[in-house]
């Protein structure tokens, strides 16, 4: 088979591996889409984040959909042909965290396309993997495979609205209208949410929030935009801070009214300048949100049945032999929201 390795920023190279055979309770998924995630978008520019580094080649990509092929020793639950998205996630089932159903932050975590361990743990930009069957997830007939590889990042984003309170009747902002910023605001609406709007420093991702419903989309690139969102110490009941960006992270703080929320869904520098005093004495809520637990079978359910319709953050589809040129689409915010690279 053919994988796409990175063996450094900007060193890509299309190698050919053996073709994994599934062991006892796996599945070999033959892939047809995978997303270009923002930490795909980290190991291609920059080797990494933070301290996380690539230390050896690996093959990125962990937002995946594609077709069970061949069945393992004893699995039983679910068919060949059978169309999946695949949960990138494995985790141990038995440290303390997995005991108490919280398997995000599991202590022996195997997530796919990771250099947070070493060796490091391959992702699924390759023609086929291998994974255990409980990963591998139907997808109903309603939805195509490309939408099907939505699936990771919407679950991320179903996870992070589980953070903030009942969102029905409420104002709602999303800071960063990247994928996660678009598939939260999808996220945020399916959770009854009154009007939604957006933020960002790019223009095109602003049109695609209005063409969604937002109520209002503005360019933060220019000073004071917002200004009126200030008034009376803020007017938004939740805001999901979707960029990672200080800027923004201060913007929150700022349109929060009392005793509202920010879920902090964009990973943050490690250390950041901001007035937190308004956080305190407008008693806002923080929280943070990571990846996520059951809301992947959830995120492929609603997907299936399109009761959340991904098509319209997908911009493109490269050839995974044309990855550098998918990369490189990828990072330009005036065209693209969601890549895919094709492999079948």
């Amino acid at each position: 088979m053919k994988a796409v390795v990175l063996h450094a920023p900007h060193n890509l190279m299309i190698e050919d591996r053996p073709i994994p055979m599934p062991g006892e309770g796996d599945v070999l998924v033959r892939i047809h889409r995978g997303g270009i995630c923002g930490s795909d978008m980290h190991y291609y520019h920059h080797g990494g984040f933070g301290t996380v580094r690539i230390k050896s080649p690996m093959v990125p990509g962990h937002e995946l959909s594609g077709i069970v092929e061949r069945l393992g020793a004893g699995v039983s639950s679910i068919a060949v042909g059978t169309a999946v998205a695949v949960n990138p996630s494995l985790a141990c089932g038995t440290c303390s965290f997995c005991v108490k159903g919280m398997s995000r932050h599991c202590s022996d975590m195997r997530f796919m396309g990771s250099a947070m361990r070493t060796p490091h743990i391959d992702g699924g930009f390759r023609e086929y993997v291998v994974v255990r069957a409980t990963q591998a997830v139907p997808v109903g007939e309603m939805a195509g495979l490309e939408e099907a590889a939505c699936a990771e990042p919407l679950a991320v984003c179903l996870h992070a609205v589980s953070q903030a309170p009942d969102l029905r009747g409420k104002r709602v902002l999303v800071t960063g209208f990247g994928p996660i910023g678009a598939l939260t605001f999808l996220a945020a609406r399916h959770a009854g949410a009154d009007a939604i709007s957006a933020t960002d420093i790019a223009d095109m991702p602003l049109e695609l929030a209005k063409k969604l419903g937002a109520e209002a989309a503005w360019n933060v690139s220019a000073a004071d935009v917002m200004e009126e969102e200030f008034r009376d110490r803020g007017q938004f009941d939740v805001v999901f801070e979707c960029s990672g960006s200080p800027a923004a992270m201060r913007l929150a703080i700022g349109v929060t009214k009392p005793s509202g929320t920010i879920v902090q869904v964009g990973l943050l520098p490690d250390e950041i300048k901001a007035a937190f005093n308004p956080m305190i004495t407008k008693e806002i809520t923080f929280r943070g949100t990571f990846r996520f637990d059951s809301e992947f079978d959830l995120a492929v359910q609603l997907i299936s049945d399109r009761t959340i319709d991904v098509r319209p953050i997908i911009s493109r589809t490269f050839p995974f032999e044309r990855a550098d040129d998918a990369f490189a689409f990828a990072r330009d915010r005036q065209q693209a929201i969601k890549v895919m690279l094709e492999f079948a």
